[in-house]
């Protein structure tokens, strides 16, 4: 069972007690790092913008990343993290509908894309990704990097791409499915896998791959990014980073990382 900070700091007080020590001073959530759980897909920008709310602030920021249902079924159990990234809105709504959000913090925050990638020195040419495009000749003899399909929002996205545009059944015996995206660019970025399926930031984020095709963006459900505040979590910081999120700096940095900001940011 894990417990809240709040239920930790209140056991040690009292094993203080009962050794018949003083009880230590309460550490106040302020004097806390804020703990943000945030989809692996977001690491360079996120860990960009959380550094720039610690500048502006003063408040410290630690940022946890992983695959969005990783991070879901983590906060399900008890994980005392102040807000919440997702790469998709399933997970959010999964989180959500448990209450475990404060729902009025809701925001759809981040837009993405989804590309395919080969390894940066391969040989690989470009290609037009429609229903006639042999995926599964491209591979030959290799396998297609994704994001675990159940868990991994890429790799949700990704599936649903192949399904809509009828190449899943050719290859659906030949993917190589990863516990993030993140991991799923790195089996293309060391050459483990000839093609890999991600969202065009991570490509971005790695010299080691190139797009070589775009995915129709009507072949897969819009991506969203959803942030929230975290019941569990008692950082009174939570609701300024989240706003700061909505800024025009961090419009500025996630842009740059080659994300698409849902709304226009707040320019006062």
């Amino acid at each position: 069972m894990l417990f809240s900070r709040r239920h930790l700091f209140g056991l040690a007080a009292a094993l203080a007690l009962s050794a018949g020590l003083a009880a230590p001073a309460p550490v106040r959530a302020e004097d806390e790092p804020l703990l943000v759980f945030a989809a692996a897909s977001l690491k360079e920008a996120m860990t960009e913008a959380a550094q720039d709310f610690e500048t502006a602030s003063g408040n410290k920021v630690q940022v946890s990343f992983a695959a969005s249902g990783a991070l879901a079924r983590q906060i399900e159990a008890g994980a005392p993290a102040d807000v919440f990234v997702s790469a998709n809105i399933k997970w959010m709504t999964y989180v959500s509908d448990m209450g475990l959000t404060v729902k009025e913090s809701e925001k759809a925050l981040l837009g993405n894309a989804l590309v395919l990638i080969a390894p940066a020195d391969a040989d690989t040419p470009p290609v037009a990704i429609g229903p006639d495009f042999d995926l599964a000749g491209l591979l030959g003899e290799g396998h297609l990097a994704i994001g675990e399909m159940t868990t991994v929002p890429a790799g949700a996205y990704g599936k649903a791409a192949l399904e809509k545009l009828g190449l899943f059944d050719s290859v659906k015996d030949r993917l190589a499915q990863a516990s993030s995206v993140r991991a799923a660019l790195a089996l293309v970025g060391r050459g483990e896998a000839p093609l890999g399926i991600v969202y065009a930031t991570d490509a971005a984020a790695d010299d080691k791959v190139k797009v070589i095709g775009t995915f129709p963006a009507d072949s897969y459900p819009t991506i969203v990014y959803p942030v929230a505040i975290l019941k569990e979590g008692n950082n009174p910081a939570a609701a300024a980073f989240i706003a700061y999120l909505q800024s025009a700096p961090a419009a500025a940095t996630f842009t740059k990382a080659g994300f698409t900001v849902v709304q226009a940011p707040a320019t006062n």
